[in-house]
């Protein structure tokens, strides 16, 4: 299923519509961690370094809207925000810390701060209503193995692997979508790696 570019038009139907975010957007530490990260993968991968994206989801159905997205578990707000599963962070050890666990959330109405800094448009995924009540009710199910480690024999897993997870068990060819301007999407197929075992 190929997506379209989300604009005027983008309808009102049921969909995924998805969101490319530069790593680090609104001055977090990470764009400093991350920048190194690359620099180093460049180098061993004998490449030029490229921008770093994260994907954000957002899933509308029967008139509501569902944001899924990977988060640290302490960055949440106290209020109820849709965690659906949890995961460690850097070790299994480390994640019996709430500061070393990561949150899987699908969170009705959700808010992204970091959504002003979006690039490259929205790409909408038309869905029918029972495609987009599935995908919500399979949140839960994805794999939740440690953050920042090889996963499914493939890259590390982080929050791009939740949406190409589920991008992919939704009939959708995550390895088609693909971040703005050359960008790199770290994490992007541990998911579509993590999806074919589903099948």
């Amino acid at each position: 299923m190929a997506g379209v570019e989300a604009g005027a038009a983008e309808g009102d139907g049921a969909s995924a519509r998805l969101s490319w975010l530069p790593v680090g957007a609104g001055g977090h530490l990470v764009i400093h961690t991350s920048h190194w990260w690359e620099l180093y993968r460049a180098w061993r991968e004998h490449r030029p370094p490229g921008a770093l994206y994260h994907a954000a989801l957002d899933v509308v159905e029967g008139g509501g809207r569902y944001l899924i997205e990977m988060a640290p578990a302490w960055s949440g707000p106290r209020a109820d925000h849709g965690v659906v599963a949890t995961g460690p962070v850097g070790s299994r050890l480390l994640g019996r810390s709430r500061f070393f666990r990561y949150e899987v959330r699908c969170w009705a109405d959700g808010i992204l701060p970091d959504r002003r800094f979006a690039l490259g448009g929205v790409v909408r995924f038309p869905l029918s209503e029972a495609g987009a009540r599935a995908l919500i009710a399979r949140v839960p199910d994805v794999p939740t193995p440690v953050w920042g480690r090889a996963a499914f024999g493939s890259d590390m897993w982080n929050s791009n692997s939740l949406i190409s997870w589920l991008l992919e068990t939704s009939g959708i060819d995550a390895s088609a979508v693909v971040p703005p301007a050359g960008g790199r999407a770290p994490g992007w197929a541990a998911g579509i790696a993590a999806a074919a075992r589903r099948r």
